[in-house]
């Protein structure tokens, strides 16, 4: 079997079991999951650009998908005007003595002679440091005790909800540089260990910075570029076409504003497929391939390996974070909580070792593919153990322990799929060429 006619295999039997799900259980799920699954391939696509390109391994995927739910936030929630009168102005202030304090450091430790510029340095690091503090936190205090209940922050921009997408790569782009710019020049080993803590940094400061986006508190009723459900059923025009398909109308407007949601997410996954395509067909991408296959040769030909690979790394997070923005605009809600290193590290990265690192399709098919047996494996499993033991008496302990089980089949699935899928196809579903 050609290599083409085996990826439209595989994207072919994704498709049948998302339609099959729309078939056996509903509609709205197999919605659902077409919706979450462009999510998590553009995930994947982001961490294949990363690893399959050139060989890092970066573990800080959540991270970089906080960072773009963070964007949806500053850029579509309208200001809180009563926290900017109460300390916008003290807090920018702040954050300019924090620069201030850090750019004279830099300065300080490059002009003065060995033997003095360590001891100015930290003079200058502490005093600014009490400096900032002494500035920001009256400010963030007074931010969070506006009507803490409902707002206690800044808000955002109040701008239309779709430019948070490429805002949210950006962000995650611009963090991705300053961690790259100091992570990059480790082994692959400590890198891994380095993005996972820096990840778990920016969650931790998404979760307690209650004056940028309400932390743990979270942010709900973000603006949506889809209209509301209740607004179509109380549409005239939308019932009598529904009414015509012979849907009822409340279902009607689940199915269309899911469809709406596909629609806009397959052009975003679409375009940035065609690009990474791109990429790995053009002379950029052979030498990144170069680079991750020697390093050492790569650099005797005279390329600057440490450069690439940040290039790379800043293209990867900036994918990841315009996922993130996909996600919780879906989502409707900021909720820092949920983003867990089970969901958005090992998941993301069981898609693109399944579906074939080093190629983007394959990337797309994992992305496809995990996310429907992360879905469907425990409905699924519950079937099977309620058939397994239906001639058991109830309260036998075998029953008993079978049925609590069940919900243990999402990791116990993904590790066997992970083992099948590296013993029989060790590159992937779709290898790279």
């Amino acid at each position: 079997m050609t290599e083409r006619a085996r990826g439209a295999l595989m994207f072919a039997i994704v498709a049948g079991l998302i339609l099959g799900t729309g078939v056996v259980q509903s509609w709205n799920s197999a919605l659902l999951i077409l919706n979450m699954g462009l999510v998590s391939a553009v995930m994947a696509l982001g961490v294949n650009l990363q690893w399959g390109f050139a060989g890092l391994f970066n573990v800080g995927v959540m991270g970089f998908v906080a960072l773009g739910g963070l964007a949806t936030v500053l850029v579509s929630m309208p200001p809180v005007g009563a926290a900017w009168s109460a300390g916008a102005a003290r807090l920018g202030l702040g954050l300019v003595l924090a620069v201030v304090a850090i750019a004279a450091a830099v300065l300080a430790w490059q002009r003065l002679r060995a033997g003095l510029r360590g001891w100015v340095v930290a003079a200058v690091l502490v005093a600014g440091y009490f400096a900032f503090r002494a500035v920001f936190d009256p400010a963030v205090s007074a931010i969070e005790s506006v009507d803490p209940a409902v707002s206690g922050y800044l808000g955002g921009l109040g701008l239309p909800v779709v430019l948070a997408w490429p805002a949210g790569g950006l962000l995650a782009a611009a963090v991705a540089w300053l961690i790259g710019k100091t992570a990059l020049g480790l082994r692959s080993d400590y890198l891994a260990i380095a993005t996972l803590g820096i990840a778990e940094i920016i969650i931790a400061v998404i979760k307690n910075e209650d004056w940028m986006a309400r932390g743990v508190k979270n942010v709900i009723g973000l603006p949506r570029p889809m209209p509301y459900e209740i607004d179509l059923q109380n549409d005239p025009g939308f019932v009598q076409t529904a009414a015509g398909l012979g849907i009822d109308p409340t279902t009607a407007s689940t199915l269309y504003v899911k469809l709406g949601y596909g629609m806009m997410f397959a052009i975003v996954l679409a375009i940035l497929l065609v690009l990474a395509q791109l990429a790995l067909k053009s002379p950029w991408g052979r030498m990144m391939r170069a680079i991750r296959d020697n390093e050492t040769a790569a650099r005797a030909m005279g390329k600057d390996v440490t450069r690439r690979h940040l290039q790379i790394f800043v293209l990867g997070s900036a994918v990841c974070g315009v996922a993130g923005a996909m996600m919780t605009t879906l989502d409707g809600q900021l909720t820092p909580g949920t983003y867990q290193p089970l969901r958005y590290t090992f998941l993301i990265w069981v898609m693109v070792i399944v579906g074939g690192s080093g190629n983007n399709f394959g990337a797309v098919l994992g992305g496809f593919l995990i996310w429907f047996l992360w879905v469907q494996v425990e409905p699924i499993g519950q079937a099977v153990m309620n058939l397994a033991t239906l001639g058991m008496s109830d309260g036998n302990w075998l029953k008993v322990h079978l049925l609590d089980s069940v919900q243990h089949m999402r990791l116990l699935t993904m590790g066997v799929i992970l083992l099948l899928v590296l013993r029989f196809s060790p590159k992937g579903l779709l290898p790279e060429r």
